[in-house]
């Protein structure tokens, strides 16, 4: 191996890779992307969940919005820890970025603004980001590997829970209905374009073991996934290739917009930041 290779980091395809270090140059750039859009994508789920903990229709869906937020928070803190190995300081990344920081995906910058628009977050959102870590399950970089099964694990109830919400809605009558397929069709098109295209960077994490799948894989992998639910609420299924004008690769949103500031102030815990402790 040359100079540069080492330097570079280590690994090989099909190799391990036990600290960002070894990851070649290239590799170590893109995974550190996309544990922050993970992180960054189930921080604001979390924040979603946890605006409807008293505004939910039941006193049980709203128990399970609270315990979905905990899990999304929980799993959010899991991935920005593995952050410190690439060199980033996680406390201003979980408590001093502005809203254009953030690598969260774009449907979740605003709160839905009823219930069906919480269950198709629960039920389109959620699965996509399963999707994603699903492809990791086998990566190369093991403590992103270590850390994916478990997280999959908590995930199974989410994806039942929007399901069975979901279906609820649309058989309650036409009205209900609607406001489903609508809901659903409304946030559709930002989740197929939140896997990206088949991009330099998805053909690096493939070939450097870290992913199993590119992009577009795992959009068709996803949309297999959703399909059953698609055709319970009559929701036209999209084009596979999404409009990925103005996409930033490396923080899967669109770059025109942001989460909102109230949302953001909340997240980082700006009205208690005098008692922030480690």
């Amino acid at each position: 191996m040359s100079a540069a290779n080492a330097e570079a980091g280590s690994v090989t395809p099909g190799r391990e890779a036990a600290k960002a270090a070894d990851l070649p140059e290239d590799a170590r750039a893109a995974v550190r992307d996309l544990i922050l859009v993970l992180a960054d994508t189930k921080r604001l789920l979390g924040m979603r969940y946890g605006q409807w903990l008293l505004g939910a229709p039941e006193l049980e869906a709203g128990i399970a919005c609270a315990s979905m937020a905990q899990d999304e928070w929980g799993h959010a803190r899991l991935l920005y820890a593995l952050l410190r190995d690439f060199g980033d300081e996680t406390d201003r990344i979980e408590h001093g970025r502005q809203p254009a920081e953030y690598a969260s995906m774009d449907v979740l910058d605003t709160e839905p603004s009823d219930w069906p628009g919480l269950v198709a977050v629960n039920a389109l959102v959620d699965t996509a980001v399963t999707v994603q870590l699903a492809a990791l399950t086998e990566s190369a970089y093991v403590p992103l590997r270590q850390r994916v099964q478990k997280l999959i694990d908590e995930e199974s109830f989410h994806e039942a829970h929007g399901n069975a919400w979901a279906r609820r809605i649309a058989g309650a009558g036409p009205d209900a209905a609607a406001r489903m397929r609508d809901a659903v069709t409304a946030i559709l098109p930002g989740v197929l374009r939140w896997f990206g295209p088949d991009s330099a960077s998805s053909r690096t994490l493939q070939e450097a073991s870290i992913s199993n799948g590119s992009d577009s894989d795992l959009r068709r992998r996803y949309l297999e996934r959703v399909a059953p639910l698609l055709q319970v609420v009559h929701a036209d299924v999209v084009s596979m290739e999404p409009d990925f004008t103005g996409f930033d690769e490396h923080r899967r949103r669109r770059t025109d917009r942001a989460p909102d500031e109230r949302t953001i102030e909340q997240v980082r815990g700006d009205r208690n930041r005098a008692f922030l402790m480690d």
